[in-house]
């Protein structure tokens, strides 16, 4: 009788403590991991002034988040162009702001037309777009009598397009693959009752997007750089480009003044544009968020809208 009683006791110090030490505290445990399926980069080694950049809102094409996951895509390529230290960023509102103004798309494809114009009105070199092809998530888990384990994976496909804000030209179509998974795990019902990670969202679409910023960059920057003659008053020579672009005082540009658009015969596709060397000027100072004051020191003062580049 008596270890009957004792056998009885402990059963009931066990289930008790058991339950106690569930209510305490659960031990959750979690786990992510973040992968991208990578494609081939070429190496930028470009050192000279930054390049100025738009970014349209990317188009979700997938049947999963709306509109949301376009702008947090767009979002999260400003942030890893920034990152880089080789572009000036203008940003989002201002390059919605321009579109919805000039009455163009605000999402998908960007023609040579709505790229001369948006880089005439910004200043752009480049404009980046792009859109998200597929998208999904799946969630697994198991539910024993005392214990319990979830597990969320999202998968993406990103499709990118840079291209030049002066010709129309596609510079880069390139996409990326990324992949975020979640695990977790709870006892006695605790821990795995959270709602959706809506982390991994983005998880996946960073790992997508960052593996293409290389190849952004290099080709973007493969085309010389180049800036504007803003204003020409008193002598002075006003750019759109100063020391935020990278630009320092005592340098060199030359001075082209531009004529009619060169056309593909067959395709009709904007070439470029006849251009005349006029001159040089050199940097004198600077003015305002990212602008420089030239003096000609060859050649005949240049124009409003005039293109310079470095001396090489």
């Amino acid at each position: 009788m008596l270890e009957k009683s004792f056998a009885a006791g402990c059963n009931l110090l066990f289930i008790s403590a058991l339950l106690g030490g569930c209510a305490a505290g659960t031990s959750v445990k979690m786990k992510q991991d973040v992968s991208a399926n990578v494609t081939k980069k070429v190496e930028s080694k470009y050192t000279g002034p930054k390049r100025r950049v738009g970014v349209v809102d990317f188009e979700n094409k997938s049947a999963y988040g709306q509109s949301r996951l376009g702008q947090a895509a767009s979002d999260i390529l400003i942030t890893e162009l920034v990152k880089t230290g080789k572009f000036i960023v203008v940003e989002r509102d201002k390059v919605n702001k321009i579109l919805e103004e000039q009455k163009l798309g605000l999402t998908g494809a960007i023609d040579s037309n709505t790229a001369a114009q948006m880089g005439r009105i910004l200043g752009l070199n480049a404009i980046i777009t792009g859109a998200i092809s597929n998208f999904g998530v799946r969630t697994t888990g198991s539910d024993y009598l005392i214990a319990q384990s979830k597990r969320q994976e999202a998968t993406c496909t990103v499709d990118i397009r840079a291209v030049d804000a002066e010709t129309g030209q596609i510079l880069l179509a390139d996409s990326g693959k990324g992949v975020s998974k979640v695990s977790s795990g709870g006892f006695l019902g605790m821990g795995t009752q959270g709602s959706y990670a809506e982390s991994i969202e983005g998880d996946s679409l960073r790992a997508a997007i960052s593996q293409l910023i290389e190849n952004i960059t290099s080709q973007i920057n493969k085309k010389p750089w180049s800036c504007r003659v803003a204003l020409v008053s008193q002598g002075k020579i006003y750019l759109n480009a100063g020391k935020e672009s990278g630009l320092e005082t005592g340098q060199k540009l030359k001075v082209f003044s531009l004529g009619a658009e060169i056309k593909d015969p067959e395709s009709g596709i904007v070439l470029g544009k006849e251009e005349e060397e006029i001159g040089q000027l050199q940097i004198a100072s600077f003015f305002g968020e990212n602008g420089s004051i030239g003096k000609t020191i060859r050649g005949r003062s240049p124009q409003k809208g005039d293109l310079c580049r470095l001396v090489e």
